[in-house]
């Protein structure tokens, strides 16, 4: 063989290695911000994030992105699973509460297939720094569920309930797979922690494919946030603003580590948040221009910012306006990897023609509908461009027991072109209400609504005589 062609072929050879190699995934989750508090999705925010205006420029916005609840452990369970959080039985705790509390008998059940089990038997090191909330007893934890490693936190930073006053609870636990380091650990230092961990794992995976979970603790849960010490005042929307300018720097790390580390273009990022921005005094979140706010079954409650960047795969600079949620990251990304497909039922949808940019691509919920459950209670369908508020006797939200009931009227929107719902239209097309009432029906039979159990439901995972997470003590 000639030596111009030994030549050719060895220069070739990394690239061929990089054509082959499998793709990492990083999936960034952020906690209780809204449409409405970044740029590139609302143009008139006091917030500075440059960083995921970046990332929007270079990849696709979703405008019509859905989280599967509008509060954390429903969402976070549909994200994992693939599945609808009554599905799995992660609709509701088991004291009643809408999000698991602490020292749960109640989690993710460890039959349920995991986005990070699934690629992790397809070769795939996976991670999760950040705010797990799918369990914290031993049998819930991400390394019992498909993860190499995890530091974070347990369950939501804002304890004690309001739910459930007067109830104690112990100090929120930093952990180290499944070892409490720290307890409580100081909300402001969180964000840089994570961030470097993430970081780490990236440099030290960048021979291997990965899959890095991130669901930040930020901006959380609390009526006053905790930004790290050098954004505090930063911004122009005291501390809330700035705790989400510290996201936008926490993302902006992570895409500057895989530029450094040279996979950059060998990495599908996708970045969204759980649910919408909550009632805060001052108001400071926005989920403009949806109308509502997180932990209600409203546009605001559910209806995500979500943006997917992978150079020279997902078309920079576009926007997909096609309905899409998070239970369909499972399918998607394990289509991309060539991981083994769930073989329990999920709910969720390859949505690869919606985020290659495939021509005339349809909402793969054309035909079928999505669901917006609150806790136990359906409340709404969405197919197309409408959205259906079912009538409801007596609807049910967070902190639903300690308020005066309120009944639901039937309401339907076009939620495409009246984005604040604004214009009532059930009277003008009985035939959408119509259809729409049919696939309510299917919810009702297969997954169930308030007590009645549907025939699709699974249990959730269960321990009895759940203990705190609490630091061991030392020996003597």
């Amino acid at each position: 063989m000639k030596l111009c062609t030994l030549f050719f072929l060895f220069a070739l050879c990394p690239l061929l290695f990089a054509a082959s190699q499998k793709p990492n995934v990083v999936v960034i989750l952020c906690d209780n911000l809204g449409n409405g508090d970044i740029a590139c999705f609302n143009p008139q925010t006091k917030h500075r994030t440059p960083n995921l205006d970046r990332m929007a420029a270079e990849g696709m916005r979703f405008s019509s992105f859905y989280s599967a609840s509008g509060v954390c452990t429903p969402s976070r369970a549909a994200l994992m699973t693939g599945s609808y959080p009554r599905r799995v039985g992660l609709h509701i705790s088991a004291i009643g509460g809408a999000v698991l509390q602490p020292v749960a008998s109640r989690g993710i059940n460890p039959v349920e297939e995991t986005m990070a089990e699934l690629l992790k038997q397809s070769g795939y090191a996976t991670a999760c720094f950040g705010k797990w909330h799918l369990g914290d007893q031993p049998e819930f934890l991400p390394t019992r569920n498909g993860f190499d490693h995890f530091l974070g936190i347990p369950y939501s930073e804002d304890m004690v309930h309001d739910q459930f006053p007067g109830r104690k609870w112990p100090p929120l636990p930093l952990l180290r797979d499944e070892t409490v380091i720290e307890a409580p650990v100081p909300a402001e230092t969180l964000t840089k922690r994570l961030t470097e961990a993430a970081v780490k794992f990236i440099t030290g995976h960048r021979e291997q494919p990965f899959f890095l979970y991130f669901p930040e603790a930020g901006p959380g849960s609390r009526a006053e946030c905790y930004p790290g010490v050098d954004f505090r005042g930063k911004s122009a929307n005291g501390l809330y603003g700035d705790a989400i300018e510290e996201l936008d720097w926490s993302a902006g790390e992570i895409m500057k580590a895989l530029k450094d580390n040279r996979i950059d273009d060998n990495t599908l990022v996708i970045w969204t948040n759980d649910n919408g921005a909550v009632n805060r005094n001052p108001p400071q979140g926005s989920n403009a221009p949806y109308k509502g706010m997180g932990y209600s079954t409203s546009e605001g409650g559910q209806r995500m910012p979500c943006i997917a960047r992978w150079p020279g795969q997902v078309p920079a600079g576009t926007t997909c306006t096609q309905l899409c949620t998070m239970m369909d990251l499972l399918p998607t990304i394990t289509a991309i990897t060539g991981a083994r497909p769930p073989q329990k039922t999920i709910d969720g949808h390859d949505i690869r023609p919606l985020l290659f940019g495939e021509k005339n691509a349809r909402s793969p919920y054309d035909g079928t509908g999505f669901y917006y459950y609150s806790v136990k209670q359906l409340q709404a369908v969405r197919e197309g461009d409408w959205k259906l508020y079912l009538p409801l006797e007596n609807k049910g939200g967070i902190g639903k027991a300690t308020k005066k009931a309120t009944p639901q009227k039937l309401a339907l929107y076009n939620v495409q072109a009246d984005l604040a719902e604004q214009n009532e239209s059930s009277a003008a097309h009985p035939e959408i209400v119509q259809r729409l009432q049919k696939f309510a029906q299917t919810a009702r039979q297969t997954l169930g609504d308030d007590e009645t159990h549907g025939s699709g439901q699974r249990d959730a995972g269960h321990v009895g005589n759940p203990t705190p997470r609490v630091i061991a003590p030392k020996a003597e």
